[in-house]
């Protein structure tokens, strides 16, 4: 079972996409800002994240480029879960070390989707 990392200050969204998760069986661990989440990436090591990005105290663009920059958590895929839908937000999550984008709300079968697409390419 992958381990999946959700990071998302709504908690409506984290038990939505908790849920979508949970019935795909892979384990869901949650923090609700970007400083929680990269603290936990490290401590948990997950399979892969999904990163909001705004968020209060860390947005995710700058938890991205802690996790996929940081010496323990370099090799976790991050995908970014956001409704910022321009394509500066996608460019620029990309350079931040993301490698995958999701734009919300989300579709299940996308999300599915881009997981293993980017866990494959691991």
């Amino acid at each position: 079972m992958s381990k999946v990392l959700l990071v998302d200050d709504s908690p409506t969204e984290i038990y939505r996409l908790r849920g979508m998760l949970e019935d795909l069986s892979y384990e869901v661990i949650t923090a609700e800002n970007g400083r929680d989440g990269v603290a936990l990436a490290s401590a948990e090591q997950p399979d892969i994240v999904l990163m909001d990005i705004v968020m209060p105290d860390m947005n995710g663009f700058q938890a991205t480029r802690q996790i996929c920059r940081g010496l323990d958590t370099s090799h976790i895929p991050v995908i970014i879960v956001s409704s910022k839908d321009q394509e500066t937000d996608k460019v620029w999550g990309q350079r931040q070390g993301a490698r995958g984008y999701v734009t919300k709300p989300v579709d299940g079968k996308n999300l599915v989707s881009v997981i293993k697409r980017v866990m494959a390419n691991e």
